[in-house]
């Protein structure tokens, strides 16, 4: 046992310079969601490279390896998201994107390298292995519908007992694995309103049925949603980050368009908000002689971790990384696609911090300055590889 340990450990070691390189060429060769067509093909080719695993494509822009073991047993998916973001980017890296307006910035490039190196690492290991390892290089995280749901679609997770994912984190201290148990990300909806009013001069108002006073009415009234409508024990956002009308100062438009997002974690509470939504659009427009459009837009499920499958993780992140880096932790407000792979089979995913020790440094996700500590990267191989083991060659 001691034996295949070290073994093991000593494979990971052996990729750290390989991933690093890899998650250096993706940086520098960023690709939007549905366009990830160079990454997914350098991907598939380096799946190839490694020998005893199948390689498929699942989309135009979505790649599956298969491993299997040399004994029956389970069945494991092992995800990372590869897409990156329309962002002009700033942080002056030797490998900085190489295409105006497209960036890395949220370390999909990083997933990708070191789902790439854990397969690299369990493809010599077959030998030992029971069972069957499923590697998900997904396509289109950042843009809903989502390449997660088309992948679920497509059969990737026919036949799994168990799904496990990963996000690095910026401003989480490097080496930290977060762990949440039930409920990770919120389920994150959309909402889009136009409220058509009658425009005129602005110097007589009264002449007109003004959009952008209706508009103003209706912010206040969403805004008041969470605080008079949910249970102060519910965690809920709703965020109004749209309000666009109007053309000149002198000019009432007859039409205001506005709209945000809903993050939710109790499906209840998910189900009455966009009816909390209308209602108040509708009393308010048909009281000021105005009509509205609302199109409200049902985004990703929660991604909920199962105890079981959370429990093993957790163990191997003790038994790895030592109970220092382990931190159980609260469920975050962003949303996040994996949670249609959880929804199929267990599933769990964490979160490995990637900031630097300097905070100022440490810039959020989307922002044109993110970056991640690359020694980050052997962690999260180390991560997939030791999970994917103890879960299909332990009971």
């Amino acid at each position: 046992m001691i034996e295949k340990m070290v073994k093991t450990q000593e494979l990971v070691e052996a990729v750290e310079n390989e991933v690093i390189e890899w998650r250096r060429h993706f940086h520098e060769n960023p690709e939007l969601s549905f366009q990830e067509v160079e990454t997914s093909k350098y991907v598939y080719e380096k799946l190839q490279s490694f020998g005893n695993i199948d390689v498929s494509w699942v989309t135009p822009t979505s790649v599956m390896g298969r491993l299997i073991g040399q004994q029956p047993g389970k069945v494991l998916g092992l995800r990372a998201d590869m897409d990156a973001l329309p962002i002009l980017e700033e942080t002056g890296l030797p490998f900085a994107s190489k295409k105006s307006n497209i960036m890395h910035a949220c370390g999909h490039d990083g997933h990708t390298a070191m789902l790439l190196g854990a397969a690299k690492v369990l493809s010599q290991l077959k030998d030992e292995m029971k069972g069957e390892i499923r590697f998900f290089f997904q396509h289109a995280e950042e843009l809903f519908p989502g390449g997660a749901s088309e992948m679920v679609k497509e059969g990737v997770t026919e036949g799994i007992d168990g799904v496990v994912g990963l996000h690095l984190a910026s401003q989480i201290p490097l080496g930290k694995f977060f762990v949440t148990y039930g409920p990770a990300t919120a389920a994150s909806d959309a909402f889009d309103i136009i409220i058509q009013g009658r425009g005129g001069h602005g110097s007589a108002p009264n002449a007109t049925v003004d959009p952008i006073a209706i508009g103003v009415q209706v912010v206040n009234g969403i805004n008041q949603i969470i605080s008079r409508k949910v249970d102060a024990s519910q965690r809920a956002v709703i965020s109004v980050t749209k309000f666009q009308g109007g053309t000149a100062n002198n000019v009432i438009p007859d039409r205001i368009t506005l709209g945000g997002t809903v993050r939710t974690f109790d499906p209840e509470v998910r189900k009455q908000i966009p009816v909390w939504i209308e209602k108040i659009t509708k009393g308010l427009t048909e009281a000021n002689d105005a009509s509205y459009q609302f199109d409200y837009q049902l985004g990703y499920s929660s991604v909920v971790n199962e105890e079981k499958i959370t429990s093993l993780v957790e163990q191997t992140i003790v038994e790895t990384f030592g109970e220092c880096n382990r931190v159980i932790s609260q469920a975050i407000m962003g949303g996040e696609d994996f949670s249609a792979f959880s929804a199929e089979a267990p599933g769990c995913f964490v979160f490995l911090g990637a900031g630097s020790e300097k905070v100022e440094e440490n810039y959020p996700h989307h922002h044109p300055k993110f970056d991640v500590k690359e020694e980050a990267f052997i962690l999260g191989v180390n991560y997939f590889v030791q999970s994917a083991l103890k879960f299909l060659n332990e009971n």
